[in-house]
């Protein structure tokens, strides 16, 4: 230790000189690699083991539990899966007008079954089932002014919310989400036939009487599934797992209104459709989540599950998606999420990260490369007024090095305003 209380080592052993900058970076790389190794090591002993153990069918509860192997059938697995507990549907994307002005949304449906207990059960009627709860979420930021539009909704199964089992068909009140178009029934994960016509799904929305759009999305890349052999790990426990299927990139028309005006538009979207019985494990209290779109052709899906004491769990995942739609996955050991500043939330007190700073593996140059994912506004929570579960959603830019816009995104934070641990 040297009389500035700094302490270097050189050769395995301490020295009292005062390290210069290089060994401060070489340290630093020193430390980064073994971190790296030993993080990699334990991603690699976690996949064995999870390769090797045995999913139950069936959670406690009765749900149904993902399993490898699955083989999806369109359009009837774009649809409802009510042997799950939870379900969601989910279209971000960005849009723009002739004239430059620029747009966020958010269109989300939400299905919960309810307990499979009989001595629970409300009275079913003909209007009002007793076995689903529908839960939806409409956002809009308009970047021009900053203003952030959004509404939830709570409906029972009936007359009022629903989803079909067969295709692509969930509603929530007057907000909806089909397929139109449905194309000749087929498997996944191997890509449409050339000569089926692309799908055409259908998203209708508003925010009270601030704002509506009715929008047409086109897929411009067949449909991906994450995860290992169909299913999306989230932590230890196996029942903590999802089937994960993507649109990763949809091409966007369609007319918004909003202060009263009608305003076509156009964009790209990326949509969603998980479906599992439990998305946390012991020790988990959320996740961050974020969807690249890149100006190259290709996408990124990230998602960090975050233990209580702010580490990365082992079951976080990044996947890069190429120009032709294939997929390769990535552990933690493979990728850097680095929050960036705060923001706190005036309606909640929730303190979320500004930005969001990821650093992963190219797997086309081979290199290293850092993206830096930049909201379009700070504020841009849904406040969990019916829901119960407040959580930051919202538009961004993504920034390479040396500050040049290369894509948009959307970012998802969750339990930074009340973990979700017993919830999801």
């Amino acid at each position: 230790m040297n009389t500035d209380g700094h302490r270097c080592v050189e050769n395995g052993r301490s020295c009292g000189i005062h390290p210069t900058a290089y060994q401060f970076e070489a340290l630093s790389i020193g430390v980064h690699l073994r971190s790296s190794a030993v993080l990699f090591f334990l991603c690699l002993v976690s996949l064995l083991a999870v390769a090797a153990e045995e999913i139950p069918l069936r959670t406690a509860e009765g749900f149904a539990v993902p399993q490898r192997g699955a083989r999806f059938a369109f359009p009837r697995d774009h649809g409802s899966h009510p042997e799950f507990a939870l379900e969601w549907w989910y279209v971000t994307g960005h849009l723009f007008e002739t004239n430059g002005a620029r747009y966020g949304f958010q269109a989300t449906f939400f299905r919960r079954a309810g307990p499979r207990t009989s001595a629970t059960k409300s009275p079913a009627t003909p209007t009002f089932g007793d076995q689903e709860l529908y839960l939806a979420h409409m956002a809009l930021l308009d970047v021009q002014t900053g203003r952030f539009h959004h509404q939830e909704r709570l409906n029972r199964e009936g007359w009022d919310a629903g989803s079909s089992t067969e295709t692509l068909s969930v509603s929530n009140g007057n907000w909806s989400l089909r397929l139109a178009q449905p194309p000749a029934s087929h498997s996944s994960p191997l890509p449409a036939p050339s000569n089926r016509p692309p799908d055409l799904i259908l998203l209708r929305g508003s925010i009270r009487a601030e704002a509506s759009f009715k929008l047409q999305l086109v897929p411009q890349k067949p449909l991906v599934v994450f995860g290992a052999d169909s299913v999306s790990r989230k932590a230890a426990e196996p029942t903590a797992a999802s089937h994960y299927l993507t649109f990763t990139r949809l091409r966007v028309t369609g007319t918004l209104i909003l202060d009263g005006k009608t305003r076509p538009v156009t964009g790209q979207a990326w949509m969603d459709h998980e479906f599992s019985s439990s998305q946390l494990g012991k020790g988990q209290v959320g996740w961050d989540w974020a969807c690249l779109q890149l100006n190259d052709g290709r996408e990124i899906m990230a998602y960090r599950m975050r233990r209580a004491e702010g580490s990365t769990d082992l079951f976080s995942t990044l996947a890069w998606v190429d120009q032709r739609g294939e997929v390769h996955h990535s552990t933690p050991a493979e990728f850097r999420w680095e929050p960036e500043g705060e923001w706190k939330s005036p309606a909640t007190g929730g303190k979320y990260p500004a930005r969001i700073r990821l650093t992963t593996h190219d797997p086309d140059s081979g290199q290293n490369v850092t993206f830096r994912i930049e909201p379009l506004a700070a504020d841009q929570e849904l406040t969990g007024a019916l829901g119960g579960i407040p959580y930051w959603e919202g538009a961004c830019r993504v920034l390479d090095d040396r500050g040049k816009v290369i894509g948009q995104a959307f970012l998802e934070l969750t339990g930074y305003a009340g973990g979700l641990q017993g919830r999801l």
